[in-house]
């Protein structure tokens, strides 16, 4: 007798091991072992140095957007001081270090410890303000912490910044930008995992329910403003944990970077990634460095052609032009953002040839 193979139609999950796996298939767990061999045995070793850095800070802005992520996300919780965060991360370890000489391994978390209590500081608005009034606040917060990064000069050294030294893992130093690759993509690996596990616990699913209605999820019993400021304690964390990295990789920083402009780029990655998805922070921080990298290359082709400096036009705001298109695209033919195109993508090839 003929034997018929059905495929699946729906989730049919029957036990809470099945809920919380990380791998639906064997196939998915392959490809990511495929995938992290390509990304520490092949690219450090075939990429030029400009192509590393590139990589480099698309690691960095990964581990900041994923914290981003988190906070708004999986918590719903607006926030346009995420770029202040990172500098106070940034500065956490260029003081820790340069000051009181702490160990390059030490700085890091201390780092981003720190932001965390900077971050949960602001956040305590959130107990009472929700939407645009929580945006205000947190907009405040961002202006506050650039006027003290800029004029503590005892601290922070002002507008002259601080240089850092070389940073060395049991006495080896790290100078190049294969040194940092490994670093970056280790630490955003160890990210990526403690954010998939919070997820899975009752945090992330208290994250989610405040998230989705915090009046239903109070009336379950959630504390909602301990988990909001939770919220902003976490995603605080991974921006001071990038920070801390980002001023060991530059060497030197200044407050010049960590503006309002950085904060809504951040929130354009998390966007245009996928709002509360772990992956879709990557693919953000992907799309949008190597958005940065393109129109610095154009603006310069524009910046150069004879048309454009004839005609007196000027071609520097092109980069928040193509920045404010993208979001609106996004926003309007999919507001998934990319995690949910490659999810659809990867149905597509799972369910072939019938139609997704």
């Amino acid at each position: 007798m003929k034997k018929f193979h059905f495929r699946p139609c729906g989730n049919y999950r029957e036990t809470y091991g099945q809920e919380l796996t990380v791998f639906e298939t064997d196939f998915g767990r392959l490809w990511t072992w495929v995938g992290i061999f390509i990304l520490f045995l092949i690219l450090p070793f075939l990429g030029t140095p400009y192509f590393l850095h590139v990589l480099n800070m698309i690691g960095i802005t990964s581990i900041a957007a994923l914290g981003l992520n988190i906070l708004i996300g999986f918590t719903g919780q607006i926030s346009l001081g995420h770029g202040a965060f990172i500098g106070v991360g940034a500065y956490s370890a260029a003081v820790l270090s340069t000051t009181i000489g702490m160990p390059f391994l030490f700085n890091l978390p201390l780092a981003g410890l720190i932001a965390a209590l900077v971050g949960m500081i602001f956040g305590i608005p959130s107990g009472r303000l929700k939407g645009l009034y929580l945006t205000i606040a947190t907009l405040a917060g961002q202006i506050i912490i650039e006027y003290v990064l800029v004029h503590w000069e005892s601290v922070t050294k002002g507008t002259m910044g601080i240089t850092l030294p070389r940073p060395a893992i049991f006495g080896y130093e790290l100078s190049t930008d294969r040194d940092f690759f490994f670093l970056i993509y280790v630490s955003l690996g160890l990210m990526i995992f403690i954010a998939i596990n919070l997820m899975r616990s009752k945090f992330g699913r208290a994250f989610i329910a405040i998230r989705d209605n915090d009046r239903a999820a109070e009336g379950m019993g959630i504390p909602i403003f301990r988990y909001k400021l939770l919220s902003f304690g976490i995603s605080s964390f991974y921006a001071g944990f990038a920070g801390a990295i980002w001023a060991y990789y530059m060497v030197s920083i200044t407050a010049e970077p960590f503006n309002l402009g950085l904060s809504v780029e951040y929130i354009a990655m998390v966007i245009i990634g996928g709002l509360g998805s772990i992956a879709g922070s990557v693919y953000g921080a992907l799309f949008i460095t190597s958005l940065n990298e393109i129109l610095r290359w154009l603006t310069d082709i524009l910046m150069n052609m004879k048309v454009f400096t004839e005609a007196g036009v000027n071609v520097a705001p092109i980069r928040e032009f193509f920045f404010g298109l993208a979001i609106i695209i996004f926003i309007i033919f999919e507001p998934r953002g990319l995690a949910e195109i490659w999810r659809i993508i990867r149905s597509g090839f799972r369910l072939w040839p019938f139609s997704y």
